[in-house]
């Protein structure tokens, strides 16, 4: 939106809360031609389908019920097939129709004049709920700072996005907590093939924890240590992973077995890569036990003990979270932790940072083990015990845990979480 001034031929330029398709609709409405808009005297008076809402026929010609975009549900009107060009939105309607009759047993027989009134309400909030989706995916996706795109899909049931939750994607500090910035960097040139002996693993007394494809080559239970801001090298260097971000495709979907959402991979990913951190508010202990009480009563918790050298801070994201929050769990899960240190240095604060532990398939789902048993391979590693309290609207707390059925259905499965 821009306008001229009364004393100067300057434009300026105001931002508009509204979207451009909203816009064209009011256009439509009044209307009123715009250039600017492309809503010309041609297409001034087509109208834009939203979603249909119901199905008849009528002397054998097929109509559908039509929510017009901008327009009341007062307003919907019965248009034949052969007025709507919405080809995308029509084959939406009758996948959902099928599989809203395979639920009753059924299918659509040629002679069907009228759909069943239940039939029709449920086409109408699935419409709805997909609407509802796509309005949240494209939010999640505004909000990420990381190269890899966010999908959320829904076809098992009426659920829709869900409620009080924030996407962010790095840690929130809580109240009275403080990340203190590191205050130095190495010096190297070619960290990976030139490493300097102050690097940042090896001045922590650490071994490089990537190779040259950024996959992760030391033992679950060491901490990596990556280059931060204060170093000499450039973005590209082999030991900066974690700090890139997520770098694939992932999708949030409904299981069809009753654990609410999950995560799927779009891409392969290659055994040993970084996959997602996990991240939420960080609190102490004691308020994570506070929560965790209410948590209990409410029937799900987020809260993740950071323990790596003592049991001082935990990570909750039940409201502030990124894709991680949405992922389940498994006996015999594709994802391992691993503690990392980047621009804080603080031990009882590490970064929580999921890999790859096989290769993963297109479309396959992404797993962690809840009650994760890390092997010790030094002293160091014993140090590691990041245990998570119970995810995915599942009751615990901190500090304990009920004994829960687990629904990973691996063949390996102990058949409870705890």
């Amino acid at each position: 939106m821009t306008a001229n001034g009364p004393s100067t031929n300057r434009t300026c330029t105001v931002c508009c809360k509204s979207t451009w398709s909203h816009l064209q609709d009011l256009c439509r409405l009044q209307k009123v031609c715009c250039p600017g808009l492309g809503i010309t005297r041609k297409n001034l008076c087509d109208f834009e389908v939203e979603y249909l809402c119901d199905y008849k026929k009528a002397r054998d010609e097929e109509y559908y019920l039509v929510k017009w975009r901008g327009y009341p549900e007062s307003q919907n009107t019965w248009e034949p097939r052969k007025n709507l060009r919405c080809i995308s939105i029509l084959k939406q309607f009758h996948r959902d129709l099928e599989q809203a009759l395979i639920r009753r047993g059924s299918k659509l027989r040629k002679n069907t004049r009228l759909l069943d009134q239940g039939i029709s309400n449920y086409l109408v909030q699935k419409a709805k709920q997909r609407r509802a989706l796509q309005h949240w995916e494209y939010e999640l996706n505004a909000k990420r700072n990381h190269k890899g795109c966010i999908v959320v899909e829904n076809e098992v049931d009426l659920e829709g996005p869900p409620r009080d939750f924030v996407y962010i994607n790095e840690y929130k500090v809580g109240e009275g907590i403080t990340l203190n910035q590191v205050a130095v960097g190495c010096e190297c040139l070619d960290c990976f093939s030139e490493a300097a002996g102050g690097c940042c693993p090896g001045a922590s007394h650490h071994k490089f924890a990537y190779n040259e494809f950024g996959q992760v080559k030391i033992k679950a239970g060491m901490p990596i240590y990556e280059c931060n801001s204060r170093c000499s090298c450039g973005i590209d260097c082999s030991n900066r992973v974690v700090q890139k971000g997520i770098r694939y495709d992932l999708c949030i979907f409904r299981t069809d077995n009753g654990r609410g959402w999950g995560v799927r991979t779009l891409e392969k990913i290659r055994k040993n890569s970084f996959v997602m951190e996990y991240v939420g508010e960080i609190i102490t202990s004691e308020e994570a036990e506070r929560r965790g009480q209410i948590y209990d009563r409410q029937g799900a918790t987020y809260l993740f003990d950071l323990d790596y050298v003592e049991d001082v801070y935990t990570v909750d994201a039940a409201y502030y979270g990124n894709i991680s929050h949405f992922v389940n769990h498994s006996c015999n899960p594709n994802l391992q932790v691993y503690n990392v240190f980047i621009e804080n240095l603080d031990e009882r604060l590490p970064r929580i940072a999921f890999f790859a532990t096989r290769p993963i398939r297109v479309g396959e789902e992404l797993t962690f083990d809840y009650n994760m048993q890390v092997d010790p391979v030094n002293a160091e590693s014993t140090r590691m015990d990041s245990n998570f309290g119970l995810v995915g609207g599942l009751a615990g707390s901190p500090k304990k845990r009920m004994r829960i059925e687990c629904k990973c259905g691996t063949e390996s499965c102990r058949k409870y979480l705890f």
